[in-house]
């Protein structure tokens, strides 16, 4: 199994922005859905939005309208644009998809 690479995150006031990637050393163009979820401290993994290869997307209610995802089979990565980003978003964000690891995650903080 291969290792997703996720990266993007960081620290941002709410309300603002941070565009996730998740690159994989394979081609995920076989893999037919797509997802990223997130981890706060304290509390269990959650499912945040998948995206299948035909494109049809899925979102947490929680995320529904401020967070978009993507994928670029050509490239082997998948994005999550965040847009209008709460303290409550805090979290460690992974991708997953079948055949593929978990990876390390990439931190997004959320605060002012």
């Amino acid at each position: 199994q291969v290792q997703p690479v996720e990266s993007g995150g960081g620290l941002v006031q709410p309300g603002g922005s941070l565009r996730l990637s998740c690159a994989a050393s394979r081609s995920i163009s076989s893999i037919n859905v797509m997802y990223w979820y997130r981890q706060a401290p304290g509390k269990q993994r959650e499912l945040v939005a998948a995206i299948s290869n035909f494109g049809i997307t899925n979102y947490a209610d929680s995320v529904k309208g401020r967070f978009t995802i993507s994928r670029d089979n050509a490239k082997n990565t998948v994005y999550l644009q965040m847009n209008s980003l709460k303290p409550e978003d805090t979290a460690v964000y992974y991708c997953k998809g079948t055949s593929l690891t978990w990876g390390q995650g990439t931190q997004v903080t959320v605060s002012s």
